[in-house]
């Protein structure tokens, strides 16, 4: 009877947690507090501040997702934890950020303003098999796409859930379909035009080899390629591990990863803007400010960033003047790791996530929060 008891007082302590139940994961709530903790260098809270803007950026192998904004004239740090978040959009016309979570299988998340808070809760998420191993997400039009590497296509997120093949490089046809076995190319990111055949995409080469992406040993240096999506060619070579590419004024933006490098491809070169200290992914422009993000370098994937000095390379946010490549202040996390995507909000509609960086702290608020939550009734699907 005592063993039947323990069980049952056992059964009725499990999924209490709101950060656990939010996310589908039992170890959501155990977060170790010091990937939180940040370095502020030069203005870069001023900046942020100014521009009166929220920053969501996805840290993969912490499985964090984080929202950095001021109010009131303070800093504020929040998060949600998922399993290896990836590409995110926010979408400022319907007020929803949407996230991939690329373990298997994978996810595509909605999350919403809370109304009277402004902050974002999930309130969807859909299901995708493993190997569709989903990167960039982007609104081309205002459907959302994204990258699913492991069949080397773009594909459009339908909104029955579905996912559609919607664009491929000539590079991985054959017979006027792409090969979808497995990823051949690392087609990981998406410059969101009006159209797809307005849009770029980059990938690490352009031709199919014995050794495939994810491969230690994968030839990257000088390989990677930025795709026209009109003629599906590329338009640019030379790139090494190329990342985060973007439409800003009419300049393609791209991070030149395995060299640190933010730089700007015209009439199909490509030109350094600004060097920073890390891998560079994650790119937004929040008016004429870039915000870039650096990671470290795993050290079995050394090799994947020949220009860089990997003792030196930092996890960190960079406030970077666009017209000038100046860098207008850092954002470090000294025991972080690796960003992916960065996305920006206003501060106004969106004001951070569930969770506080003292969990132990806000647990009561978060529980009230998702107890008693009512959409912001601008947001829409």
């Amino acid at each position: 009877m005592k063993a039947r008891e323990a069980a049952w007082a056992r059964h009725d302590s499990e999924w209490r947690d709101t950060a656990e139940v939010a996310s589908f994961w039992e170890e959501a709530g155990n977060l170790d507090p010091a990937l939180l903790r940040f370095r502020a260098r030069g203005d870069f809270w001023g900046v942020l501040d100014r521009l009166e803007a929220t920053l969501l950026v996805t840290r993969e192998y912490e499985h964090l997702v984080v929202a950095l904004t001021v109010l009131g004239g303070r800093p504020l740090a929040t998060f949600l934890r998922l399993p290896h978040p990836s590409g995110l959009v926010y979408d400022r016309e319907r007020r929803v950020l949407h996230l991939a979570s690329t373990r298997n299988p994978n996810q595509i998340l909605a999350l919403a303003p809370v109304a009277g808070r402004s902050t974002l809760v999930p309130v969807s998420a859909r299901f995708y098999p493993g190997r569709t191993y989903l990167h960039d997400l982007a609104l081309i039009g205002g459907v959302l796409h994204a990258n699913a590497v492991g069949q080397n296509v773009v594909v459009r997120v339908e909104p029955t859930g579905g996912l559609t093949p919607a664009w491929w490089p000539r590079c991985v046809e054959v017979s006027r379909r792409p090969l979808v076995e497995r990823n051949h190319i690392q087609l990981n990111s998406i410059a969101a035009g009006k159209s797809l055949a307005e849009s770029f995409f980059t990938a690490s080469t352009d031709e199919i080899g014995p050794r495939k992406p994810g491969h230690r040993d994968f030839p990257v240096d000088g390989r990677g390629v930025v795709f026209s999506g009109r003629t599906r060619e590329p338009i640019a070579r030379g790139l090494t591990r190329p990342h985060s590419a973007r439409l800003h004024k009419g300049k393609l933006w791209v991070a030149n990863s395995g060299y640190g490098e933010v730089g700007i491809v015209e009439d199909g070169r490509y030109r350094v803007v600004t060097q920073l200290p890390g891998w560079t992914r994650g790119l937004a422009f929040v008016s004429g400010v870039a915000f870039a993000g650096t990671s470290r370098v795993i050290p079995r994937f050394s090799r994947y960033a020949p220009g860089l000095e990997l003792e030196t390379s930092r996890c960190a946010l960079h406030a970077v003047e666009a017209r000038s490549g100046k860098v207008l202040g850092s954002l470090d996390w000294p025991e972080g790791n690796q960003i992916f995507a960065i996305d920006w909000a206003p501060r106004r509609a969106v004001s951070g996530l569930p969770f506080g960086a003292r969990r132990g702290s806000d647990s009561k608020t978060s529980r009230e929060l998702f107890y008693s939550f009512q959409l912001d009734g601008k947001a829409g699907p």
